[in-house]
């Protein structure tokens, strides 16, 4: 029983820095990235189920929407044209 709580007392801050450790490693990774920061010049505008495997996305990039099916073998770009005018803070 002693062993038992000994382990315990050893092991639980072991596993609580490791996982804060894992946290604050991920985040040095993400800011390394870029991710989150500036704008981007890719946004989803819009997706649409068309079946469990299939699926319909519009994409704005560089001022043109890009309509393109999304499937387990990946993306196939079916349309593009030019962007159309959004209301800011709308989200469809």
């Amino acid at each position: 029983m002693l062993w038992y709580i000994l382990k315990l007392i050893v092991l639980l801050p072991m596993i609580g820095l490791l996982a804060w450790g894992a946290l604050k490693l991920a985040k040095k990774m993400q800011d390394k990235a870029g991710v989150g920061a500036g704008t981007k010049s890719v946004q989803i505008i819009e997706t649409t189920m068309l079946s469990p495997t299939l699926k319909l996305a519009v994409i704005e990039f560089h001022g043109r929407e890009i309509l393109v099916s999304v499937s387990r073998q990946g993306l196939t770009r079916l349309a593009e044209a030019p962007a159309r005018a959004r209301v800011e803070g709308m989200n469809p």
